[in-house]
Order: C-alpha cells, then sequence, then structure tokens
C-alpha cells in the first residue's frame, strides 16, 4: 500500500450551470512532487482551491484525506495549518517592501513590547531563502529581484 499523504476523493465542484470538477481523484504519496497541467477552463484552479479551503467544505461533494484523517478546510487557514500551501502563478508580493518584510507580512516577528524584531525576521528569512537556494540579502526591495527570484521568494515563504 503506498504512503499516501494527501488524497482528494471523488470531488465533484459545480457553480450555476457548470460542472467545474467531476468525480476528481487526487493521490499524493510522501515525498512526490506533482504538477497540475491543463488547458484554460480544465479546472486545475478549481481544484487547488478547494484544496486550499477558498472553497470551503461543503461546498463540493467528496473527501480530502490529509495524513490518514480526513480533514474539512474552512478557509486558508484551516489548509495551512497542516502544511498546504498553494503558490499561485500571479506573485503577491510588494515591490518596494524587503524580502523579509514580504514572506511575514500579516505574520510579523514580534520581540519584546509588541515591536518586529527585524533581527529575528531577517534571520529566518535568510535561512528559508538557503532552503530555496536563493542567496540574497533579506532586506533587499523584492522589486529589484527578477521574476524568477521573486517566485522563489514565494516558494519560501510557503515554507
Amino acid at each position: 500500500m503506498a504512503d499516501h499523504i494527501l488524497e482528494m476523493r471523488s470531488i465533484t465542484k459545480t457553480f450555476p450551470g457548470v460542472k467545474a470538477l467531476e468525480d476528481v481523484t487526487l493521490a499524493v504519496d510522501r515525498g512526490e512532487i506533482h504538477a497540475i497541467c491543463g488547458e484554460n477552463g480544465a479546472g486545475k484552479s478549481t481544484l487547488m482551491k478547494v484544496l486550499s479551503g477558498v472553497y470551503p467544505t461543503g461546498s463540493y461533494d467528496g473527501e480530502i484525506v490529509f495524513d490518514g484523517e480526513p480533514v474539512r478546510f474552512n478557509g486558508i487557514r484551516d489548509s495551512e495549518h497542516v502544511g498546504i500551501v498553494i503558490i499561485h502563478q500571479e506573485l503577491a508580493l510588494v515591490p518596494y517592501l524587503s524580502i523579509a518584510e514580504n514572506m511575514f507580512l500579516g505574520n510579523e516577528r514580534r520581540g519584546r513590547g509588541g515591536l518586529i524584531d527585524w533581527n529575528r525576521a531577517n534571520a529566518e528569512a535568510a535561512r528559508l531563502l538557503a532552503e530555496v537556494g536563493l542567496d540574497e540579502n533579506p532586506v533587499t526591495p523584492v522589486g529589484q529581484l527578477g521574476v524568477g527570484k521573486q517566485q522563489l521568494v514565494e516558494i519560501a515563504k510557503a515554507l
């Protein structure tokens, strides 16, 4: 038996007048990397929105199983809580903010008195950037990076 970390079973998602997904099943084993490919309108984004909780449990038919347990994602935070993060093709970065500021925007590293601990944020950003093979100073404005490096920042942010 395969060691599935993630299963999406018989997912069906409809919108008024359109069946966007019909009985879609996906199994991902530990350590695997998958790409979802298809033509425009094939349902790729819809499937990922189901997985990430953008379309909450109850808005579709089927089941999601994560690490052997059925899960109910009623929002993005629910899926992120178990480690599922979707990196979209469109970059969600603020060009005039630093790499570290972008990585922790909305999830700032706080120190004493509730102030942002920039030393901690920059050190953590540098560690995450190294994990994706990006040797950039975390204080560099993200707008100074090429698109490929910005995508790596998005991946590091997801980690």
